[in-house]
């Protein structure tokens, strides 16, 4: 089985995504993905500088993927509505 150290950025406070990203790394996981869209890609390149500068400096940016999803829509009628997202990859 595969492993899925990902940490999905929402509305919390910046210091509790950073946490999870920190727990998965004393963990022994050598890479963790944190993934966000919308109005939370901000919050999750907070949570990456944070994490790098601030408590794991050994931590590199390994890759950042950027993209967008279609969300379909929730009532009828109304059309596809498009979200960007990013996902960034920290590794030892």
């Amino acid at each position: 089985m595969t492993e899925c150290n990902a940490v999905l950025i929402g509305k919390k406070p910046i210091m509790n995504y950073v946490l999870a990203c920190i727990t998965f790394f004393h963990g022994g996981a050598k890479e963790v993905s944190i993934k966000a869209r919308g109005r939370s890609i901000s919050r999750a390149i907070d949570v990456a500088e944070v994490v790098r500068h601030r408590f794991l400096p050994e931590i590199k940016i390994k890759k950042i993927g950027i993209g967008t999803d279609q969300l379909s829509p929730e009532q009828e009628g109304d059309s596809t509505t498009n979200v960007s997202t990013i996902e960034i990859t920290l590794a030892k």
